[in-house]
């Protein structure tokens, strides 16, 4: 669809879909109403390629599959946030798993992946107690900020984020 838009007058440029929301994701969540995958209406959209927080149930290697199997020369970029449970990178095992994972992702034409290594638990005490977590930095889409700074709604879409504990 995209593809049949001639390209801008300016510099001639095509046109392309971009999967980079940053944070406008929460917003768009608020005016856009429930969607056939689940999400209800009002809630955070997602950011970027990543699946909708919570709908992301089969793991990473899912995540991976499915994501890479987009046609990144139609597109001007996008951003996959996956949020790992710190126990995943315990032990040299499971670090060499993961890493083996994402080099098939992008042996497979993934493009782009970022990660937040954080637990659901240790974001909530933060939301409870943010000034014993002034260094507590995260992923948010496209870019890194202290959690404690971000604003309430941003900080519980990202605690929303499915948290995986398997490859």
């Amino acid at each position: 669809m995209i593809e049949s838009y001639p390209p801008s007058p300016i510099r001639r440029a095509s046109k392309r879909a971009y999967f980079l929301p940053t944070t406008a994701h929460v917003y768009f969540g608020k005016v856009t109403g429930a969607t056939p995958d689940g999400r209800k209406a009002g809630f955070p959209v997602s950011e970027g390629i990543s699946p909708v927080q919570g709908s992301d149930r089969k793991g990473i290697a899912a995540v991976f599959g499915s994501v890479s199997k987009c046609d990144w020369d139609k597109t001007g970029g996008a951003l996959l946030n996956q949020k790992l449970s710190p126990d995943l990178l315990e032990g040299e095992e499971n670090v060499k798993k993961l890493a083996q994972a994402i080099r098939t992702f992008f042996m497979m034409g993934g493009h782009h992946v970022q990660f937040n290594v954080v637990s659901t638990e240790l974001l909530k005490e933060a939301q409870k107690r943010p000034k014993d977590f002034q260094d507590l930095m995260v992923r948010v889409a496209g870019y890194s900020d202290y959690f404690v700074n971000l604003p309430k709604g941003l900080q519980e879409e990202i605690i929303a984020r499915t948290e995986h504990e398997r490859i």
